[in-house]
């Protein structure tokens, strides 16, 4: 075992001890509902964690059970006790990281992975072949052929999970406040928001200024880390945390659209704690950072709301509901729009299998959950699903066309912004719905 003295060797044990191992977050642990494996539920993992900080060195398998954790949080909602399995988890896979020599191909899938993901300009640059593959019906083929699914599992869920492309447009670096100004905010445009749901951030945009927003846009943004915080890359995404403070610095609100984004923004005070320099400033970031529900919830609502005779599934983003704590926000806010009827999905609580990378590193797991959610979904009847999160977006998406159900996925601000303009049901759902080529 590495020697360093790191945050985990000294905030672990005491975290540790807050756990009384009565057992409340078994049931709402995705993988202990899957498997019913003890050391696949956080207890089970939490014991683990007190071997390695004891000194037991991170074996294979002990590192199997950490990477099979979602990192959900639904255990640090249902836990009595308030034990903080988030930072817990955290600092565990920022050891495993440093400490744990992973296989050839894993370390390949990784960095794969996260030099392409946290980067909009490269998967900017994947939008045109990825576009000419699926206009071509190329990703029918390749699906049918099963060859993906035989190379890798993990570049064959890369591949399933994909939404159709079609142009992206490109938002301006300010969008001026209808009527009255309320406020003025800056908004994170997101990587795979930015480059595969830009309609979300379109939409965003103009929520926000139809509610009497100035909205900023910086350029200089990028990744906010969220990826690589939540992966146990400490280091990476400390980078990326202190490239969003300096974007972010001049404005005296944050509103962000994707759940993951906005939970690991939340949480840089405690990533850059021990950072003098930087510690203040992270402070103060997360300080001012809302989800767009829950800004708007705050802000009031002002712009009239044209009716949407449509019944929607609403889907909690784990980051957002356990994480962050929004849950009856947004549901509020769809709740307000005339004619719209929400309905909920059983087992709002179990993860969708999404995850940041999870369906990509832990890809056979993750179909179990997303089949999970799809059922739930379909259980509804509903007419559109509504996630706040582009990974849950995509993983349920997928688990319903593995189903044979081609149902159209909306973010809030979407449906928000369909009732704004007046545009219509029927737009919504066209404009929403998976693509026959997709």
């Amino acid at each position: 075992m590495n020697d360093e003295e790191t945050p985990a060797r000294r905030e672990l044990p005491q975290l540790i001890g807050d756990c009384v191992h009565c057992g409340f977050c078994l049931p709402t642990c995705p993988t202990y509902v899957l498997w019913g494996e003890e050391m696949d539920s956080p207890r089970g993992r939490i014991n683990l964690m007190d071997q390695h900080v004891q000194g037991t060195p991170l074996s294979g398998p002990m590192v199997e059970h950490f990477d099979r954790c979602l990192g959900c949080m639904a255990c640090v909602t249902a836990c009595p006790s308030g034990v903080q399995y988030d930072r817990m988890i955290e600092m565990t896979r920022a050891d495993v990281e440093r400490e744990h020599p992973r296989s050839l191909p894993e370390r390949a899938l990784r960095e794969t992975i996260f030099k392409l993901f946290p980067y909009p300009n490269r998967l900017r640059a994947l939008r045109g072949p990825l576009r000419a593959y699926q206009w071509t019906g190329l990703d029918r083929l390749v699906r049918r052929s099963g060859l993906l699914e035989r190379l890798s599992p993990s570049l064959a869920a890369m591949e399933r999970l994909a939404p159709p492309l079609s142009r992206a447009p490109r938002l301006p670096e300010r969008v001026a406040a209808r009527g009255g100004r309320r406020a003025t905010v800056g908004m994170l445009t997101g990587c795979v928001q930015r480059e595969f749901f830009p309609g979300v951030n379109a939409a965003t945009a103009r929520v926000l200024a139809l509610e009497g927003c100035d909205v900023v846009i910086p350029r200089a943004q990028g990744c906010c880390g969220a990826l690589s915080l939540h992966s146990g890359r400490e280091d990476e995404a400390k980078e990326f945390a202190r490239r969003t403070v300096v974007a972010f610095e001049p404005v005296d609100v944050i509103v962000v659209n994707a759940a993951g984004c906005g939970s690991a923004m939340k949480t840089y005070r405690d990533l850059l704690a021990d950072d003098p320099e930087w510690a203040g400033r992270a402070d103060a970031l997360s300080a001012k950072t809302r989800d767009l529900a829950e800004f708007l919830a705050e802000l009031g609502p002002r712009a009239e709301r044209r009716p949407l005779p449509v019944t929607v599934a609403y889907h909690d983003a784990c980051h957002l509901s356990h994480a962050q704590g929004v849950r009856s926000q947004p549901r509020a806010l769809l709740a307000g729009i005339p004619e719209l009827e929400v309905r909920e999905i059983a087992d709002p609580d179990i993860c969708c299998g999404s995850a940041g990378t999870y369906n990509l590193l832990q890809p056979e797991a993750a179909a179990e959950l997303g089949d999970r959610k799809a059922a739930g979904v379909r259980a509804t009847g509903a007419d559109l699903l509504v996630a706040a999160n582009p990974g849950c977006s995509m993983q349920i998406a997928t688990a319903l066309e593995r189903q044979g159900v081609r149902l159209p996925v909306a973010h809030t601000a979407e449906v928000l912004d369909a009732s704004l303009r007046g545009s219509g049901t029927a737009g919504l759902l066209r404009d929403h719905a998976r693509s026959a080529t997709s």
